[in-house]
Order: C-alpha cells, then structure tokens, then sequence
C-alpha cells in the first residue's frame, strides 16, 4: 500500500512596511536603511522592550516579593447562645502601598458572596461621556480614584451588586468595630479588603454568652482552606461541641470530617460528602458523627472540592466555652503557647494520622529556659490515635505564663503530630476554659484587632534561639494614643510584656507583633474579664499575616523571539 503524500502548508512571512524616512534631515541613504532597520526590530519586540522593566533580576527565574492586593478571610457563626453577643473588629497595619482600598465585613450569603468577587464600580459621570476612550474628566488626572464611596452601585445596566456590609474600614492604623447579627442562629461573615488595606488586614470575632456557663469566646478569622485540624475536642459527658463551616467562596464545596480517637479513626457516613453551597454555613452537632462518647478527639476537616472556613466551638457546662483554635499542619515538632500565668488545669491532647508510632520529648518554658516537668517527660502516640497528658499546677509549680513544646525522642524518627491544649483558671471555686493550640512563628508581621485596656496580656515565647520583636499597639477605635516598644525574648523562656494598652485608649485596639532578629517567636493574646465571679478569658495566636506574595521576576530576552534557545 502506498503511503500518502503529506505536503506541508506554505506559510506567508508578514509584510512589514519600513516607514518613509525621506523626510530625516540629513539622513544618507546608508542612514535611512539602518534607522528602517531599527524601525522593524521595533515592530517585531513590541512597545515593551522600548520601556525599562519595573524591577531587574540578575538572571531570569529568580524570585522578588510583591505587596498583596486583595485579602480574604472567614469568621465562624457566632454561637452566642439566646442572651449573649459577638462583636466584630477589623483591623490593617499602617504601610501599605498602592490605590486607597476597601475593608468590609459582612454576613457570609450567597448575595454578599457574588457581589463580593463583583465589586461595584462608580458610576459614569454624564459630562464625560463624550470624551475620548482613556480620558479623563475634565480636572481629574487620568487614573484618579472617583469621589464617590467605595461599593456604590453602578449607574444603568449591568451595574455589579454591592455588599451589605455590617461594618466598613476606611483607613489603616486604627481598628473599626460592631455587632454581628444578636440572634442565636446568627450566620458566619466574612471579611475582605483591598489596596493599601489588604496587607495585614485581620478580623477578630469575641462573644460574651451564658451558653454553658459564664464565658468569653474569641476566634480569629482564618482564610478559606481546604485542611483544618482540631485537637481537643469532646463528644464525653458535659461536652457539646459543634464543628462549624463556611463557604465564603462563589464554587460549591464537599467536605469530609476525619475523627481520631484513642482507638483511631472513628467511621461514620455521616461526615463524609458534606455539601456547602455558595455563601451558606454547615453548623454540626460532634456527638452525632462519633457512634458514642469520646472524650479527646482530634478533628481534620479537609475538602474534597471548594474552599471553606472551618471551627469547633466547645462547650463544658459550667466550666467553660470557647472556640478550638485550628492547630498548625502536622509536623514532627509542636510548640503550644498562651499557657496562662495562673493556670490551675492543662490538658494536653497529641494526634497523628500516620502509619507510624510518634515518641516526643516533653518541655515547658521556663523562668531560664526550656525544662522537662517531673513526671511528664515523654508521650507515647499510636499511629492513627490520639494521647493525653494531664498537668496540675499551683503556686509552687507555676514558673509564669508558659508553653508547652514537644519534640521527637529519636530525631532519627520524625513522625508529624498536632497538639491542641485545653487550660483553666480558677477564682472563689468558679473556673473558666479556653483551647490553645500547636502554633506557627509571627514570621515578619502579625496582628490581632480586639484587645482591651486593662484586660489584656501578650505573651510571647522564643523556641529556638534569643529573639527580639517590636510590638505596636493601634490608637483604640474610638480614640487613643499608638505606641511601641521592643521586647528581647531569651530562648525557651515566655515573656509576658505589660504596658502594651494605648495611652487613652477609647475602644478596642490592635495588637501588631513583628521579628526584629534572633530565632523564631510564637505570640499569643490572652483577653480576659472577671464576670460573676468567672475568671472568663479566650486566646488567640498571632500568626504571620502573609502580607507580601514572592513572584517570579520576568527579564527581557530577545532570544525568545529570534529562536536563539
């Protein structure tokens, strides 16, 4: 059989015009071609090569830093009970660059949820409708920001929707707050900014409620994800703990509740293929997924599709409610800071979901550095299980504020962990909870926004080796002076800086932690108030706010388009 004939297609080169330049003055003929010449390199490069690039790198695929231009982050319904309330507060450091940005928080809806990735634009001015495409109004620089509000709708058809923001931020540096929803099904919000805003911008949520007890709740709004782990939560006798969720983003996402107890992994159909539609929130009773009671639990909420906002809210009648903070990924070593100065309790609870045993090293922070407590000086965790440790503590025992770090006894055997931390106080025989847990280092900059005159403590803790950070505290929302102070934290020791509240503070105020030198710095924020007679407290960690991105750097090469590589 004889084989076709395939012809290749005959392909035209472009004609290029060379441009007249008989009208050079002076030009020789030898001249005008070698200008001509110029003329069609230039057509062929394209108007770029004719502009210096915004940076230059020594060689192309190295990487620079850039300023982030939109954030975007999710808060867990309230879960306030029938008689408590939640307040909202947003906060931006000072520094940002760019356009003036937006900062806004809203009740997470799938209405707010598209009108948020379609912001509004301003409307048309009338009077320029007749002038050129790209120009400006007359007595506007081409590029200026319009004088109308930001989010206002758009004058005639197809005007994008706009955002029914509970609260707004104009400006960085002072903290803006106010109420979420008052009912007891309150949804989850979400919070966004951009511009100058969007670089360590940070949302707290605290709530005051009777639900199980006197208490004080807080949680930091997280970024949609899609892995979240939980150590320390309960489905035992007097625990009721919800695991929330929220889809702040436009796509759908399915999601799976991964459950490990001190027998492993607790199967259930249940929590698995969970649908989160747009702009809706999943709100789960715990005990109805474990077939049982299990007292410590570890908890990965992972996704199978989409992106969502994950917490756990626990609740020990009378003894304490507040939110598990979501603990850092899995790693062969943990640091659990925040511990109170005057804890009476701690339990510790240690999980892994891989197929090998863990044996870690238990330390605590002390007065001159890490030390092992007598008794406690190793854990035991079984692959796929969970492990607890119990500590008492009294005025003899206590060294200050505190944390916990565990590391592998064999270095030759690392196997990841999380660690969640549950803690009490105590005052005229009534006490109060929180759940700390495994943390990440403050990296360049991180902040809190809701903290009070007289009811706050920073504590900070240097794992590795001598640190130094600058702490700045905001004026308050409503007022006051901002202030800063370097703090030296001496390695495996917990300082607690007092005089941190703004001289006048008026309303709460923001908290911003940064690395000056030395080795890394776990920092977290214990707010805390006496309620009848409750010692009611909740912490939150400082966690690196991710205010610049690395992009590649792009340098200009010729041999791209003449083939030469």
């Amino acid at each position: 059989m004889k084989k076709p004939t395939l012809k290749a297609p005959k392909l035209k080169a472009p004609k290029l015009k060379a441009p007249d330049l008989s009208g050079v003055a002076g030009g020789s003929r030898t001249g005008q071609s070698l200008l001509a010449g110029v003329a069609v390199l230039g057509l062929v490069f394209g108007v770029a090569e004719l502009r210096s690039p915004a940076t230059t790198a020594a060689d192309t695929g190295s990487r620079t830093t850039a300023q982030v231009e939109r954030t975007a982050l999710v808060c867990p319904p309230p879960m306030q009970g029938v008689t408590g309330s939640t307040s909202l507060t947003l906060f931006s450091p000072e520094g940002g660059t760019g356009s003036t940005g937006t900062g806004l928080i809203a009740n997470a809806s799938a209405e707010n949820v598209i009108a948020a990735q379609n912001p509004a634009q301003p409307a048309a001015d009338p009077a320029a409708s007749a002038a050129p495409s790209g120009a400006a109004p007359s007595g506007q620089p081409s590029g200026a920001p319009s004088e109308q509000p930001s989010g206002a709708p758009a004058a005639g058809q197809g005007a994008a929707p706009v955002v029914d923001a509970l609260i707004s931020l104009a400006k960085p540096g002072v903290p803006v707050t106010g109420p979420a929803n008052n009912s007891d099904t309150a949804p989850g919000t979400f919070a966004a900014a951009t511009g100058n805003l969007a670089p360590g911008f940070t949302a707290t949520q605290v709530t005051t409620s009777e639900n199980g007890g006197t208490s004080l709740s807080g949680a930091d709004c997280v970024p949609s994800g899609t892995s979240f782990w939980f150590a320390g939560a309960s489905t035992g006798p007097n625990r009721v703990d919800y695991v929330t969720l929220v889809n702040a983003d436009t796509l759908p996402a399915v999601v799976d509740l991964k459950m490990y107890g001190e027998k492993g992994l607790i199967d259930n159909e249940l929590a698995t293929g969970i649908a989160v539609a747009p702009g809706q929130s999943q709100t789960l009773l715990l005990s109805s997924l474990t077939k049982g009671p299990v007292d410590d639990l570890a908890l990965h909420v992972v996704t199978r599709s989409g992106r969502i906002g994950a917490g756990v809210h626990a609740i020990d009648t009378g003894k304490g409610t507040d939110w598990l903070e979501p603990s850092a990924d899995p790693a062969p070593s943990v640091t659990v800071p925040g511990i109170p100065d005057d804890v009476v309790t701690a339990h510790l609870v240690v999980a892994t979901d891989s197929a090998d045993d863990a044996d870690l090293k238990v330390q605590l922070s002390g007065k001159n550095g890490w030390f092992t407590p007598a008794g406690k000086e190793s854990i035991h965790v079984k692959a796929g299980m969970t492990a607890v440790l119990d500590f008492q503590f009294d005025a003899q025992t206590r060294e200050g504020a505190s944390a916990i770090r565990l590391t592998p006894t064999n270095p030759d055997h690392p196997t990841p962990v999380v660690a969640g931390l549950r803690v009490d106080r105590e005052n005229k025989g009534k006490t109060e909870a929180t759940w700390l847990s495994g943390g990440s280092p403050v990296g360049a900059r991180a902040s809190v926004a809701d903290n009070r005159a007289g009811q706050t403590k920073l504590l900070l803790t240097a794992v590795d080796a001598d640190a130094k950070v600058k702490v700045t505290s905001s004026a308050g929302a409503n007022g006051g002076t901002p202030g800063s102070k370097d703090v030296d934290v001496p390695v495996g020791t917990t300082v607690t800086v007092e005089g941190i509240d703004p001289a006048g503070a008026n309303g709460p105020y923001a908290l911003t932690v940064q690395t000056v030198s030395g080795g890394p710095v776990l920092a977290a924020r214990q707010l805390s108030a006496v309620t009848k007679d409750a010692p009611t407290f909740t912490t939150q960690q400082f966690r690196d706010d991710r205010a610049t991105v690395e992009v590649p750097r792009v340098a200009a090469d010729p041999g791209v388009v003449l083939g030469t590589r």
